[in-house]
């Protein structure tokens, strides 16, 4: 499925996503403001487009049989699921850090 026509998803942030965005934008130097805010643009561009097009993300192994999808936006992987007319943004880590299925499974709504 490309895309949903005229109908478009909402999305909603989880507060555990939104802290998880935040405590990365906050240890990136603050030298590098410029970088930061460039990277959190991306990172709400590229969810927004979730909205036409759900399963643009995609479903790594550690993935397969969840009903979990991710977007790598580098340095960051975003995890989310769709769920009827919505898309929940789960999951926000560091591409270089190792992923636990229970990290995002823990945070189901």
């Amino acid at each position: 499925m490309a895309g949903l026509g005229n109908a478009s998803l909402s999305i909603t942030w989880t507060e555990p996503a939104l802290a998880d965005l935040d405590q990365i934008a906050d240890y990136i130097d603050l030298d590098k403001l410029d970088a930061v805010k460039r990277l959190v643009h991306r990172v709400f561009e590229s969810v927004e487009r979730l909205a036409d097009f759900p399963e643009s993300g995609s479903c790594p192994k550690e993935l397969r049989g969840t009903t979990y999808r991710h977007l790598v936006i580098p340095p960051l992987r975003i995890f989310y699921r769709l769920q009827g007319n919505q898309i929940f943004i789960i999951y926000v880590m560091r591409g270089e850090r190792l992923f636990h299925l229970d990290e995002l499974t823990g945070r189901a709504k």
